[in-house]
Formats: structure tokens, C-alpha cells, sequence
């Protein structure tokens, strides 16, 4: 299994938005995206970080519902 890299938030909000979320809105060094489903919203919140902790990346997928190979696929 592949370890969660460290990258630039440039590249998470990329790879996020190949796979289905939106910018809504950014306040200060966080980015707010979002991901409408049929019965629900995802929402989660990235820091405008150079570069993003592993740990933090770690908990965006968790909250995004996305793999980690599924990300690294859409990087």
C-alpha cells in the first residue's frame, strides 16, 4: 500500500477537482470544496499549505470519501 505523499495544495485541489468537486469558496489559506451525490454533499475544507501535511491529505480523503489510489490516479 502507498504512503500518503506531502504535496502542494495546487496539486490536492487539482487531483480533487478530476475527480468531482468544486471550488465553492476560499476565506483566507483555506479552500472550500464540495462534491453533490445523490443523497448527500461532501464537503471539505484544504489548506492553502506549501505543502500539506501527509496526515492532514490523510483526513481530506476520509472526509472526500476518496482512496488513496484513487488520488493518486487523478494526480
Amino acid at each position: 500500500m502507498a504512503k500518503v505523499p506531502s504535496l502542494n495544495y495546487e496539486r490536492i485541489v487539482a487531483a480533487l477537482r478530476r475527480l468531482g468537486f468544486i471550488a465553492v469558496r476560499q476565506r483566507g489559506s483555506h479552500i472550500r470544496m464540495e462534491k453533490r451525490l445523490d443523497d448527500e454533499t461532501l464537503m471539505i475544507t484544504v489548506p492553502a499549505h506549501r505543502p500539506v501535511k501527509r496526515s492532514t491529505l490523510s483526513h481530506i480523503l476520509k472526509q472526500a470519501a476518496v482512496s488513496l489510489d484513487d488520488f493518486l490516479a487523478a494526480l
